[in-house]
């Protein structure tokens, strides 16, 4: 896959990120660690990478604005870009030594999505993919899953934890899910989420309340794989109000009926 010069400078940024966070997940136990939240940690390997991303981004296109989870939004002088940054995606399955996390990268032009990259470096999965040009998994091509009967269908969702999100809710689309699927999956990454989405590994995906560095790639990821995202109410929302369902045409379609079907409950 010949890749163009912007989703390059996005490879190397996310992959000099990767290392990273590779040498300090084998390191776990001896990380600092400062809690800022309930079930919500920052640790250093999540600012190292940061730093990498933001300086490594910033040098190839100086006049880009940033969104990142640890320092927030930065403006660009330039106005119709913004890069959408995760630094490590999934910290909490990083502390407690799960290698499922990610660093997602995402470049808005002009209010839309139009490159994308997701990187896991424990198992060395580079998901890419650029407004057009399809979604690939290290320079395989990637489409969506084929299965179009819900009792088929693996469903990923992120689930709230303490002190965060709506657990009545979460538990009400369970029961609406579950009888209907050969299985849920909680993952811990929402950019992996989507990945995997795209990848075919999941049908389709759902999860309320999610920043748009946790999305942002992983919703052109899975458009470029031939699937479908929107919010709950069916539009193209998700940046906005970080709602987000996803997968081939019969798992959205699917998702859309049974959390609608919970949320009138």
């Amino acid at each position: 896959m010949a890749r163009t010069a912007i989703l390059n400078v996005m490879v190397q940024a996310a992959t000099k990120a990767g290392r990273v966070l590779v040498r300090d997940f084998g390191e776990v136990e001896n990380l600092q660690v400062s809690r800022k939240g309930p079930g919500d940690f920052v640790s250093a390997a999540d600012r190292k990478a940061e730093e990498i991303l933001r300086a490594e981004l910033t040098k190839a296109r100086p006049t880009y604005g940033l969104v990142m989870e640890e320092s927030g939004e930065v403006e660009g002088t330039d106005g119709q870009h913004r890069w959408h940054i995760d630094p490590l995606d999934g910290t909490t399955n990083f502390l407690h030594g799960i290698p499922i996390f990610a660093t997602s990268i995402a470049l808005e032009r002009a209010g839309q999505i139009v490159a994308a990259v997701v990187y896991n470096p424990v198992m060395d999965e580079l998901y890419t993919a650029e407004r057009g040009r399809g979604a690939f998994l290290n320079d395989r091509r990637l489409r969506v899953a084929g299965r179009m009967e819900l009792p088929e269908m693996v469903m990923g969702t992120g689930l709230p934890f303490i002190g965060h999100g709506d657990h009545g809710r979460a538990l009400k689309e369970l029961r609406h899910v579950m009888p209907e699927v050969a299985g849920i999956r909680r993952c811990g990454a929402a950019s992996l989420d989507l990945a995997w989405t795209a990848a075919g590994r999941m049908d389709g995906y759902w999860e309320h309340n999610l920043n748009s560095w946790d999305i942002a790639a992983g919703i052109l990821l899975v458009k470029e794989a031939g699937g479908y995202v929107s919010d709950f109410s069916g539009r193209d929302k998700m940046l906005e109000n970080g709602d987000v369902v996803a997968g081939n045409e019969y798992a959205h379609k699917h998702l859309l009926r049974l959390i609608k079907a919970a949320s009138d409950v």
